[in-house]
């Protein structure tokens, strides 16, 4: 009763502030928790004609005909593996550059550079993918750097080991600079007596940034990096659709891929939806144990 009584308290008091969080809570109850509704159709046999209320209820068919399925083990592989090379190699990048950035001290060439880094963010998705694609091709870039150094021509984006390379490469390319905001925001706001302290302490600039900045921006590495795992059965689906090709499958077929095929392609609606239930539980999963470990290992979580 006495939560009660302050939480009407502070509506009263701070009801501004709450008239301007509508429109964010509206957005995610109509968008987000609304249609969770429709998750019940990965436990039914869902037909459009009869609704979702009409459909007969199944259970856990679709999830034990995906489990047993031929692709099951090829899908969870591929989406690991570039999930696991994006954390890997993708998630330090923003962090080193955004580290280099702040031992620029010419202003102008600075704000040059963070332009340029940031450019690739914008590009759509469908002109990156363009790039890349004439960029593998036998005439193109990277060809020329495997020449250089001795290889020969050949169509990277047909050869399915070279698939995962590609997309991770290009991933760091595109986000790396803007990623490197958000660091370069918590390095902004380190406390600048730190700095003072470790000069008088006779420490170089390499010494600043592992005494220092590193440790002062660690809640905020460690928070997006439990964030990232959160994310890591979720691989961006525009960019591996886009780049996918029947000679790639084999190390190019998602989960997500495989849910757009099953669901809008084939029409298996109450398919896809089981895969991409047990896609989400998973990512809970993770996201739940890495902040557990993190909140005992660094004292630092999301909750």
């Amino acid at each position: 009763m006495r939560i009660l009584k302050n939480f009407v308290r502070d509506l009263r008091r701070h009801w501004i502030l709450c008239l301007m969080l509508l429109p964010v809570l509206a957005y995610y109850v109509i968008f987000h928790y609304g249609p969770m509704y429709g998750v019940q159709i990965a436990f039914k046999d869902y037909s459009a004609g009869r609704g979702i209320m009409g459909s007969p209820w199944i259970g856990l068919s679709h999830f034990t005909d995906f489990f047993k399925g031929v692709f099951f083990w090829r899908l969870i592989r591929n989406t690991l593996m570039i999930s696991f090379g994006m954390l890997i190699f993708g998630f330090p990048m923003p962090i080193f550059f955004a580290l280099m950035l702040n031992e620029i001290k010419q202003m102008s060439y600075k704000r040059v550079v963070q332009t340029l880094s940031y450019l690739p963010h914008f590009i759509s998705m469908v002109v990156m993918c363009g790039i890349i694609v004439d960029f593998t091709k036998t005439a193109g870039l990277f060809n020329d750097i495997f020449v250089f150094f001795g290889g020969e021509r050949k169509t990277l984006i047909l050869f399915p080991e070279y698939f995962r390379p590609v997309y991770i490469i290009s991933g760091i390319w595109q986000e790396m600079g803007w990623n490197s905001i958000i660091y370069l925001a918590a390095i902004s706001g380190v406390n600048p007596e730190l700095y003072e302290a470790a000069t008088v302490d006779g420490a170089g600039r390499f010494r600043k940034i592992i005494n220092v900045t590193i440790p002062s921006i660690a809640p905020t590495i460690i928070i997006l990096l439990i964030l990232r795992v959160g994310n890591l059965m979720s691989v961006g689906f525009e960019k591996v659709l886009l780049l996918q090709n029947p000679s790639n499958l084999i190390t190019s077929d998602i989960i997500s891929t495989y849910v757009y095929k099953r669901g809008l392609l084939d029409g298996n609606f109450s398919f896809s939806s089981a895969v991409g239930l047990f896609n989400s539980v998973i990512n809970f999963m993770l996201i739940m144990f890495a902040n557990q470990v993190s909140k005992k290992v660094s004292e630092t979580s999301l909750w």
